[in-house]
């Protein structure tokens, strides 16, 4: 008689985690998404959009993000739930796709965005997911076939020797992932959709326009805003400054000119009139000057802010970096014609602090990430909006995370008014109001109002209202003497005497209005009202349960069903629920609850008040995951997309 083996019940979980094919992982494993608060609010929404546009047939989706605001964590967790297959994904250059390699790998402890932010668990994680990185060094098709990512650069996978994508099948991915997608419309781009008609394509960006006017590939799907990005404090609340001289003299084709600022501002947008502006030198001091100026400013806190500077040709770069030099300033300039080793000297000097700016031709472009660049310094002409949004970009990170007030994560854009950047309205069109408002005065060199409200989109009805007020001081308050009967009586005949005579009732409301408002006075506030500690928790519980039955209602419109009926007791969820699908709704959300706290249903009542608004604030995102949850088995058990 053979040997008996004996394996523990973990062991055979990790033998059918480790044997189970490639296809089904990212529909099967168990992952933290919708319950994660460690995940950004676009992040969240925008894998929310992603899913919704899936599961109703979508083909080519775009999704615009700023910079700073977790793209390449975005990248991480789109698959799951979402991917029944293998994942292709395609960076626009080698800096983006070591970045991303970076993010995607699960041997890197440090830098992996699955361990950093929870998404998997560790004993998941050791059956994968797992990453090949197609390159010019020793990988193959074999490589691949073991992987759930596949990760790679635009010029290595559809360059014209055609090396790589003869060697996969149509339908090898399920899903494209494409980083920078603004790109994705160019024809190496297309060529790759072409080769896999039938994969789930997402294309992520922060500028939702090309150069060249070609349209994108694909839907946009979800967007978050820029100004939204600065008051979560994603990005840093930025402020342009323009050189404005009152006075210029300058020679043109052989002739003396002498213009003020108000000819200055009407020839800025001839082209010889910039270009002259950014060549010459007595301009770039200016800008140096002001430049210098700000970054002093930002460094009075402490940290060792730095400068970036984008110059018109090499020779120009070597130019402004003297004379940042001269000011006794460390400076070096970096462009593509330079030797690969002195190239990654400089960048090793930047990134160790050694460098105060950094003067760039075309280079330091998309993926760049240093947040410690504060200050942008241009000296050349950009005539579209998509290269000055890529180039202010670079010091749109913040340095300190989720802080929109720290004196760290301020940002300056110094330039020369004769350049002709504070108007770039073609690209505008391709904007939505909210960024048009923010460039526009991030371009006429307004400072950035942060509204008291941030209207975060969302690809799905939200449970709670957009604003949220997490504190509020208040010293005096505003009173009002109410109008008596008899002066409203007065007043409505004053009205319907005008409006016999003539005057326009409109108007004589908007001054018997601006009459009333001289009647409010200014008083100190009150003190505030003592708070019964157990009157406080029983409230808490009751808002608990109100929350949980209207949370119920829109979980069972969500997914089409009615309240009255039986289906979820009968047909979905036998056995787990009892009741009509509104009452089945309420147990499985209450379940969720208990889960996320840590509590049996009857243990309830010895919940503390932080408990009860802990619950609360989860709600949102346990609609969600349920939502998600009861659509996939009502197609499992239909047999059918919805």
């Amino acid at each position: 008689m053979g040997k008996i083996w004996r394996f523990s019940q973990e062991e055979v979980d990790v033998w059918i985690r480790t044997n189970k094919p490639i296809k089904e992982f990212f529909i099967s494993v168990d992952f933290n998404i919708d319950e994660n608060l460690k995940l950004r609010v676009p992040q969240r929404e925008a894998y929310d959009a992603v899913y919704d546009y899936f599961s109703s047939g979508g083909d080519k989706a775009i999704i615009q993000l700023p910079v700073g605001c977790g793209k390449s964590g975005l990248i991480s967790i789109l698959p799951f739930g979402i991917s029944k297959g293998r994942v292709l994904v395609i960076a626009p250059n080698l800096t983006i796709k070591d970045e991303l390699v970076k993010t995607l790998d699960i041997t890197n402890k440090r830098e992996c965005f699955w361990l950093k932010c929870n998404i998997l668990s560790k004993d998941v994680m050791i059956t994968g997911p797992y990453l090949a990185i197609l390159d010019s060094m020793d990988s193959n098709i074999h490589d691949c076939d073991q992987s759930h990512f596949v990760i790679t650069n635009i010029q290595q996978l559809a360059s014209s020797a055609d090396k790589w994508l003869p060697q996969f099948d149509d339908d090898y991915f399920d899903m494209i992932l494409v980083d920078e997608g603004h790109h994705n419309a160019a024809p190496s781009w297309k060529k790759v959709f072409k080769k896999f008609p039938n994969a789930k394509v997402i294309s992520l960006t922060a500028t939702p326009f090309r150069s060249d006017d070609k349209l994108l590939e694909g839907q946009l799907i979800y967007k978050y805003p820029f100004k939204s990005s600065m008051i979560k404090g994603y990005i840093k609340k930025l402020q342009a400054v323009y050189v404005t001289p009152e006075e210029l003299y300058f020679t043109y084709k052989g002739e003396e000119k002498h213009y003020t600022l108000e000819d200055v501002l009407s020839l800025k947008e001839e082209d010889w009139f910039s270009r002259g502006v950014a060549l010459a030198q007595v301009c770039n001091e200016h800008i140096i000057d002001a430049s210098l100026e700000k970054l002093d400013l930002l460094r009075q806190s402490g940290t060792n802010h730095q400068l970036i500077a984008v110059a018109c040709s090499v020779e120009h770069a070597r130019q402004i970096r003297s004379l940042y030099s001269e000011r006794g300033y460390k400076a070096s300039e970096i462009h593509s014609d330079m030797p690969i080793k002195d190239q990654e000297k400089v960048m090793r000097d930047l990134r160790a602090g050694l460098l105060d700016c950094i003067v760039q031709v075309q280079m330091l472009g998309e993926g760049f990430d240093h947040p410690k660049l504060s200050v942008a310094a241009i000296f050349r002409p950009f005539r579209s909006l998509s290269p000055y949004v890529q180039f202010v970009g670079r010091i749109m990170r913040v340095v300190v995370q989720n802080f929109p007030g720290h004196p760290d994560n301020l940002g300056y854009i110094v330039t020369h008014i004769g350049l002709n950047l504070d108007k770039q309205l073609d690209d505008f069109k391709s904007l939505d109001k909210e960024d048009q408002s923010f460039f526009e005065d991030l371009l006429d060199g307004k400072e950035s109002e942060l509204p008291e409200v941030v209207r975060d989109g969302s690809a799905r009805k939200r449970l709670s209202e957009d604003m949220v007020v997490d504190n509020e001081i208040v010293e005096n308050f505003l009173e009002e003497d109410f109008i008596s009967q008899d002066d409203l009586e007065l007043q409505n005949a004053l009205k319907e005497a005008a409006e016999s005579l003539g005057y326009d009732s409109e108007e004589l409301e908007e001054f018997l209005n601006k009459k009333r408002s001289s009647r409010f006075r200014t008083v100190k506030a009150t003190e505030k009202f003592p708070i019964n500690p157990q009157r406080q928790r029983r409230e808490a519980r009751v808002r608990l349960n109100e929350r949980t039955r209207h949370a119920a209602k829109i979980l069972i419109n969500r997914i089409g069903l009615p309240n009255g009926g039986n289906e979820l007791t009968f047909k979905y969820l036998k056995g787990e629920v009892r009741g009509s699908n509104f009452v089945a709704a309420v147990q499985i959300i209450n379940h969720e609850i208990n889960r996320m706290l840590g509590i049996n249903s009857n243990e309830r009542a010895c919940l503390k008040t932080d408990e009860f608004k802990k619950a609360m604030d989860l709600i949102e995102e346990i609609v969600n995951s349920l939502t998600r949850r009861l659509i996939k088995i009502m197609e499992d058990v239909n047999g059918k997309k919805r």
